[in-house]
Formats: structure tokens, sequence, C-alpha cells
């Protein structure tokens, strides 16, 4: 059994996807085992896109991203990281395919929705880094 890290950004809060967003997720087969709400702040949203902190849009991602409250979530099932980012569509909207949260759901580059982590190594340092060790 696989787990992943998914986060519901705050334009799913504000949207109200909650629900049609983890609907999916379980009518998929998947499980959610741990579930909070909290707020992100910019440290951790530097160690979490550690990637790109030093990108001259960051700034941006910041802003957006302390616009309001997340939902943190470990999801598991069978090979769950690579059926999670199939079911997420590509980050940019515009190129994820109708019938994916994003393609359906996403209607500008800055905020599309949903996070996920892309492999295991990186699901399991997301997970320790929200959650603690569980």
């Amino acid at each position: 059994m696989e787990r992943t890290y998914i986060m519901l950004k705050p334009d799913a809060i504000r949207r109200n996807l909650v629900g049609e967003i983890i609907g999916r997720i379980e009518k998929k087969g998947y499980k959610i085992t741990n579930m909070k709400m909290f707020t992100l702040n910019e440290s951790i949203l530097r160690e979490h896109y550690a990637h790109i902190a030093d990108r001259p849009f960051f700034p941006e991602v910041v802003e957006y991203m302390t616009s309001g409250p997340v939902i943190g979530m470990v999801v598991e099932g069978d090979s769950v990281i690579k059926g999670m980012r199939q079911m997420m569509g590509a980050t940019k909207y515009l190129e994820a395919p109708i019938g994916t949260i994003r393609g359906d759901y996403s209607c500008n580059e800055r905020e599309n929705l949903i996070h996920g982590s892309d492999a295991l190594e990186t699901a399991e340092i997301e997970i320790k880094r929200f959650f603690g060790n569980i």
C-alpha cells in the first residue's frame, strides 16, 4: 500500500470544492487516513517550495498560498501517487484534460486547486513536514 500527501489549496476551499474533490478521491477507491485544515506561512512555504523559492514569482505563490486555509491529507492506495497525479491533471490548467480536477475546475494559471506529491520520497518528506511522524 502506497501513501501520498495531497493538499487542497485556498481556492479549492474558497470555491466550495472540498466535498467534490474528496468525493473523487474516495470514489477512486483511495483511503484518506489523515486530514487537517491549517494555514500556511512563508517559512513553511519556503521549505515546501524550495525548488522555486528563488524565482521572481515566488512572492505571488506565498500570497496565494497564505490567502486562506488549506486542507492537508494523507491518502493511501495502490499506485496512489501516479493515480492522484492523473486525477489532478496538469499543473497548467489549460493543459489539464477535461475529467481531471484541474481540467474541470481550474480557471487561471495562479490558482490550481490541489497539490500532490510526485514521488515516494517526496510523499514521505511532505507527510512528515505537515503531519509529523505518523
